[in-house]
């Protein structure tokens, strides 16, 4: 599979929602994970598919949905990129929250071995 093959079908699970079925089928067993900051006390950096699993089943445990738009993916040979709009609301606090974010792949023997996040301004509302 290429990175442009396996690009289209990341994004086209996470454009249906797809977001775990995404990390499920395509994340190699030693990801590593970059966030652009530390959330919760948990670090910017996790190794390890379960571990990646993990913390997205915690954050739409966390978190109602209310969109999420995915643009893209951005091909290189070995990298591919797509963007999100989210709006959530924190399960917790009740903030709605809507950002923009980034999302960076890189791709090795057809499979996801690194995803780093950059984030744009969050709008928060309560």
């Amino acid at each position: 599979m290429t990175t442009q093959d396996l690009a289209n079908e990341f994004v086209a699970l996470c454009r249906e929602g797809r977001f775990l079925d995404a990390v499920d089928r395509f994340y190699a067993e030693d990801i590593v994970s970059v966030e652009a900051m530390d959330f919760l006390g948990m670090g910017r950096e996790m190794k390890g598919k379960e571990a990646v699993r993990a913390k997205n089943v915690g954050w739409f445990t966390d978190n109602e949905v209310h969109s999420a738009k995915v643009t893209g993916p951005f091909v290189s040979p070995e990298r591919f990129s797509m963007m999100i709009e989210f709006d959530w609301t924190q399960r917790a606090s009740g903030n709605r929250i809507q950002m923009h974010e980034v999302a960076v792949y890189t791709v090795e023997n057809g499979q996801i071995q690194r995803e780093e996040f950059l984030y744009g301004e969050m709008k928060v509302t309560t």
